[in-house]
């Protein structure tokens, strides 16, 4: 029986399910290109160059170890330009008897799965994806009956699971969670370090060159490109990583430099995120490192706590609540996407610099993208549907499944609790005290009205005032409501006409 195995740009490892007992005289493992997958949102020209690449690396990687491997070039004649109509197509030109997949990371594939065989008229065999260390039955388990799905505890069970980071059933150090040790501001010499670059081979030149001329409208610059493209590379990444940067990753993990955009973050998410990196195998790699002695508990029990805790927290939100989540907007937020976040100016330097950096790198660390670029969008009342679609776009680690549950939870609220506690709304206070972006700004962070005062000072105020009926009652925000009432009413009239001034022209389009 002839089985054609279909692996997904997010599926990149030797371990996935749908390998494990394929027949090499028989079967067929295919990659496919398709235009549907790859501007369903306009990618950053750097992530589609990043997966195309990983992609043709590792399908030479399984030829090389003896399978039959069919790969669907963008630019082949016969491209049919979706994932449906690859399948249909190949199915009749490989003789297929049986289709086996590996369920994907996003809801809008598996449901246009489900109905492939129909279409195909043959068996379709979709498998779990069990390179998580939480199942999606795993997560529904642990949720049931909880009125408040925190990630701090869903944590702390698969810290036991794997037993990570324990001396016997306790946590190392007597504490679950180090964060308040990791929110250090970056002193004014902070440099970070440089991450691994890697010249681009034929392979990922010959890839670089079809997205030139293929997505040239796509956002973002394509190149310089210095990213990993194998598992050998993508393991190089983790070692520099947890050698040279782990140390400190811990105490500047939250603050932001002008002209550092890397700083000490591990950038691994590029390769975690498509499969070239297992998680265990990134934890065990920082544990080892605390047990060795070279990187503090702090450090290694907050990225620790990234993966373990956070990247399969979501991945569990996402499945547990789709797809109903995608619609979720609690606040009925509805403002369009401002051409700031395309790079369009602004004199915002914190936000000047996190869209740049965003669009040169298709990368920008978590607080950028949360207390910054997030922080705006939620202050401003974007429209969820389009932030994501941007989250989404510009980033090379980003797939539906972290994305959505990051933006809507994380960023916007947009699920009215779900994953937050309280909305992750900030003044200007926060950006000047986690970063030296201030400095070089036209506005002044100080300032808390009139022309020059920070937009983020009058709008987070603004923000707490439009959306009083659904926050009121929050119990972290009753002291600051009571801070609001507290002010003289002319206070109160002049962060409401600054608001409406500056929401004004971000809708008309006027530089802000």
């Amino acid at each position: 029986m002839a089985v054609l195995r279909l692996i997904l740009a997010d599926q990149l490892s030797d371990s996935l399910a749908s390998l494990r007992d394929a027949d090499q005289q028989q079967d067929w493992l295919v990659f496919c290109e398709v235009a549907s997958e790859a501007s369903y949102v306009r990618h950053h020209k750097k992530k589609i160059a990043l997966l195309f690449s990983a992609m043709r690396h590792f399908a030479e990687h399984l030829r090389q170890q003896g399978w039959q491997v069919h790969y669907s070039y963008y630019k082949d004649a016969d491209n049919s330009g979706s994932l449906a109509g690859e399948m249909a197509r190949l199915v009749k030109l490989l003789g297929i008897d049986k289709v086996v997949l590996t369920k994907p990371g996003e809801h809008r594939l598996l449901a246009q799965m489900q109905q492939w065989q129909a279409e195909l008229g043959i068996p379709v065999e979709l498998l779990e994806d069990d390179r998580f260390l939480a199942s999606t039955d795993d997560f529904t388990s642990w949720a049931k009956d909880r009125k408040q799905l925190r990630m701090e505890y869903f944590y702390r069970e698969m810290r036991r699971r794997y037993q990570i980071l324990l001396d016997g059933d306790q946590p190392v150090g007597g504490a679950w969670n180090y964060d308040s040790d990791n929110r250090k501001p970056a002193p004014a010499d902070l440099a970070g370090v440089e991450p691994l670059k890697f010249s681009p081979d034929d392979i990922t030149r010959e890839v670089l060159d079809l997205v030139a001329e293929q997505f040239a409208d796509h956002p973002g610059t394509l190149e310089p490109f210095h990213f990993a493209a194998t598992r050998n590379q993508a393991l190089q990444v983790l070692e520099h990583f947890v050698d040279l940067s782990l140390p400190l990753f811990g105490d500047y993990q939250d603050a932001m430099v002008e002209g550092e955009p890397w700083l000490f973050h591990s950038h691994i998410s590029f390769y975690l995120n498509s499969g070239l990196l297992l998680p265990l195998e990134c934890i065990e790699a920082a544990e080892r490192a605390y047990r060795n002695g070279r990187a503090p508990l702090n450090a290694v029990e907050g990225f620790i706590r990234q993966i373990l805790g956070w990247r399969e927290y979501v991945r569990g939100i996402y499945w547990l609540k789709m797809p109903a989540y995608k619609e979720e907007n609690f606040f009925a937020a509805d403002r369009p996407l401002p051409p700031l976040y395309w790079g369009a100016e602004t004199k915002m330097n914190c936000l000047s610099l996190c869209v740049s950096e965003t669009l040169d790198n298709a990368y920008a660390h978590h607080i950028q993208r949360l207390m910054v670029l997030g922080n705006f969008a939620l202050l401003a009342g974007l429209s969820p549907e389009q932030v994501n679609d941007w989250y989404l776009a510009v980033y090379a680690d980003a797939y539906e499944w972290v994305e959505l549950p990051n933006v809507t939870g994380m960023v916007l609220f947009a699920d009215g609790g779900v994953v937050a506690s309280k909305p992750y709304a900030a003044g200007g206070a926060y950006i000047s005290r986690m970063s030296n972006y201030c400095k070089n700004c036209h506005y002044k962070v100080k300032q808390r009205d009139g022309d020059q005062a920070c937009p983020f000072n009058y709008l987070y105020w603004d923000f707490l005032v439009r959306h009083r009926e659904q926050l009121g009652k929050n119990p972290r925000l009753g002291m600051i409501y009571r801070s609001y009432d507290k002010m003289a009413v002319e206070k109160q009239q002049l962060i409401a006409t600054d608001a409406a001034g500056f929401l004004s022209k971000l809708d008309s389009g006027e530089p802000v």
